[in-house]
C-alpha cells in the first residue's frame, strides 16, 4: 500500500494545536513539506519546530486570523504564489456551544466565514496548483453532527453541514483531475474543544466536569475518547496515494457513536 507522501506540499489549516497538530506531524512524518497555518505565532513556531524532518523536507508557517477574512485572503494569496500545494487539511476551531434558538444572527454569519469563506478562498487559490501537478488532497476536518446534530451546539451543527454539502459538490467538480475532497468526522477527541463540551454538558445535566466526562464516554461504544493522533490517521490516509478512489466521503471517527450509516 503506498502511504508516501514523499516531497508533496501539504497546508495544514489550526495547526497549532489539537488535530491539527496531529494532522501536521503525521504528514511530515510520511515526507510531507508541512506549511502550518493558524493565527498564534508563538504555538505555531513550537509545532514547526517538532515536526519529523529527514533533512531534505522544508517546513514552514504562516501566522493569519481566520476571523479577518481580508487578511486571511491576503495571506493565501501571498502562499499559493510559492510553489504549488498538493495537500489542503482545512481544520479550523468549531463555533461557540449555545442553542441553535439562542445565537445571534451575526453569529451564523461569522461562523460562516470562518469555515466555509476560508475554505473556499483556500481552494480557489491552491486548485491551480493542485490540477497542474495532476494530485489533490483536500481533507475537511468538521464534525459527526452532520450525521447526527449535537445537542447544543446549534451553530456548529449548522455550519457544519454546509460545508458538508460544499465540499460533496467539489468531489464532483474536482474529481477529474485527480483531485480528491473528502470529509473527516471526528467523534469526542482529547482537545480544549472537547473540554469546552464537557463543561457546557455538566452545566445542562447538573454534573460535575467528570461526571460529564463519564456519561458521554458512556455512549461511545469504544468507551473512551479519542487520542487527536487517532484523527491524524485517517486524515494521513486520505491524503495519500492509497486513497486515490475515495472521494465525497464523510469518514466518522468517532468509536462507533454516531447512530447513523
Amino acid at each position: 500500500m503506498d502511504l508516501s507522501i514523499i516531497n508533496k506540499k501539504a497546508l495544514v489549516c489550526g495547526g497549532s494545536a489539537g488535530i491539527g497538530r496531529a494532522a501536521a506531524i503525521e504528514l511530515a512524518a510520511l515526507g510531507a513539506n508541512v506549511t502550518l497555518m493558524a493565527r498564534n505565532p508563538e504555538k505555531l513556531k513550537a509545532v514547526h519546530d517538532a515536526l519529523p524532518n529527514n533533512g531534505h523536507q522544508s517546513h514552514g508557517m504562516v501566522a493569519v486570523d481566520f476571523s479577518d477574512l481580508e487578511a486571511f485572503t491576503s495571506a493565501v494569496k501571498q502562499l499559493a504564489n510559492t510553489e504549488p500545494f498538493e495537500i489542503l487539511i482545512n481544520n479550523t476551531g468549531g463555533p461557540k456551544g449555545g442553542a441553535a434558538l439562542a445565537a445571534a444572527p451575526k453569529a451564523y454569519a461569522d461562523a460562516f466565514a470562518q469555515h466555509l469563506l476560508c475554505n473556499q478562498v483556500l481552494v480557489q487559490a491552491l486548485v491551480p496548483g493542485m490540477k497542474a501537478k495532476g494530485y489533490g488532497r483536500i481533507i475537511n476536518v468538521i464534525s459527526t453532527s452532520v450525521k447526527q446534530p449535537i445537542e447544543n451546539l446549534g451553530v456548529s451543527n449548522t455550519i457544519r453541514g454546509a460545508v458538508a454539502n460544499w465540499s460533496k459538490t467539489l468531489s464532483t467538480e474536482l474529481g477529474p483531475f485527480g483531485i480528491t475532497v473528502n470529509n473527516v468526522l471526528p467523534g469526542f477527541t482529547q482537545t480544549d474543544r472537547l473540554q469546552d463540551i464537557v463543561n457546557g454538558a455538566a452545566t445542562r445535566l447538573n454534573k460535575t466536569p467528570e461526571e460529564a466526562a463519564e456519561f458521554m464516554r458512556s455512549i461511545v461504544p469504544a468507551r473512551r475518547f479519542a487520542a487527536p493522533e487517532e484523527i491524524a490517521f485517517s486524515i494521513a490516509f486520505l491524503a495519500s496515494p492509497a486513497a486515490g478512489y475515495i472521494n465525497g466521503i464523510n469518514l466518522p471517527v468517532d468509536g462507533g457513536r454516531t447512530k447513523s450509516l
